[in-house]
């Protein structure tokens, strides 16, 4: 019996953590390169469907215990102010990534997963059925690799990537603040080029976070300027950007998010989460789709690899979960990319939300369509 492969994991994010304590769990040596050092915060819109309950209490997590939100409705307005309200009947909460990272990390640490923290990785090369990773001072040598270092990284211009050579154009704003906001209620609030979305999260915060097209932005000259001139032509964000209290001193940001489709095996390496397809943020759920791509990846390895690793094997396991990513996810995500479509321009928007004010079940079937089934 040959003896199970080497696995190292490439960012160490929500799908890079899961992974990491899933593959432990069944006794594979694991490493997770990082590129920051935890606790840290992310640009995510930080509201998490329900759906991943039963697999975080299996995993020793209750989001409660963390002071994580309960979310059960949802309100979309138009940037001028017209509101759709509907019921999220499976639920969410929200909490933030620099708690529920630092949680998960503090899981996998306890397990025994190696973690190098506070390193960028400049290459990673795959010959004779082994990988070198190159890091600034050292070369790591590994049997199979994981690609979980999210939107965007040097690494998808390393790799060639389709989507890293078409330009996008939005970049991501996320800050915590203090407000006086229903706690039960997630706010998606649509601008000229772009949303942002608004949720409770632990303690007395709460997350903003907004999708812009750039072009404003370069044009106006500063993040403030663009919430000035551009998002505050929403009365409701209006009232937040004045009545708030923010938290930071700055935002934490992100340019150029794709949501184009992207390959999930790249020179071998397979990615998850993020860095192998968003949802549009309109839709959330993009934190519960990291998370259970990287069951299914793991469901995959820890079959397959479990008596060690050949060339076919590697290819056995590269179709497989392709195979099992489309199943789960490419309906999600595309019917995702067709509600962002109909929005960021003000006249679509309006028209979106009017028309579906006029029909509540086919709300209720979209918000459906968007979130997952408990897992």
């Amino acid at each position: 019996m040959q003896s199970k492969p080497t696995i190292t994991i490439i960012g160490g994010g929500l799908a890079g953590l899961t992974n990491a304590i899933l593959l432990v769990k069944s006794n594979f040596v694991v490493t997770v390169i990082e590129r920051k050092k935890y606790p840290f915060h992310r640009v995510c819109g930080e509201y998490v469907s329900n759906e991943v309950l039963p697999f975080l209490k299996d995993l020793g997590l209750k989001p409660d215990d963390l002071g994580a939100a309960k979310i059960s409705k949802l309100v979309v307005s138009a940037p001028n102010a017209k509101q759709l309200k509907a019921n999220l009947d499976l639920g969410a909460f929200g909490i933030s990534r620099y708690v529920l990272d630092h949680e998960l990390y503090k899981i996998a640490s306890a397990l025994g997963v190696k973690f190098i923290l506070e390193k960028k990785v400049l290459d990673i090369r795959f010959s004779e059925e082994k990988f070198e990773i190159e890091l600034a001072n050292e070369t790591l040598t590994t049997d199979l690799v994981i690609g979980a270092f999210g939107k965007r990284s040097n690494l998808d211009q390393k790799l060639n990537r389709d989507f890293f050579y078409q330009r996008s154009p939005y970049v991501g704003v996320k800050y915590h603040i203090k407000t006086n906001f229903p706690e039960d209620t997630i706010q998606l609030d649509n601008f000229k080029g772009g949303y942002c979305g608004i949720n409770k999260i632990e303690k007395d915060l709460y997350c903003l976070c907004y999708l812009a097209e750039n072009k404003y932005l370069k044009e106006l000259g500063s993040i403030t300027a663009m919430e000035e001139e551009i998002l505050k032509k929403n009365p409701h964000l209006q009232k937040f950007f004045n009545d708030a209290e923010f938290v930071w001193d700055k935002p934490e940001t992100i340019n150029e998010i794709s949501f184009e489709k992207k390959s999930l095996v790249e020179n071998h390496i397979l990615m998850c989460g993020d860095t192998a397809g968003m949802i549009a943020p309109l839709c959330g759920n993009g934190m519960a789709i990291a998370i259970h791509s990287a069951k299914l990846l793991s469901e995959n390895i820890i079959q397959i690899c479990k008596d060690g690793l050949n060339p076919q094997k590697r290819s056995q396991l590269e179709k497989s979960y392709q195979l099992a990513w489309e199943n789960q996810f490419a309906l999600r995500l595309k019917i995702g990319r067709g509600i962002q479509s109909l929005f960021g321009s003000n006249f679509l928007t309006q028209m979106a939300i009017a028309g579906l004010k006029m029909f509540p079940s086919v709300t209720q079937q979209i918000v459906k369509k968007t979130h997952g089934k408990p897992f």
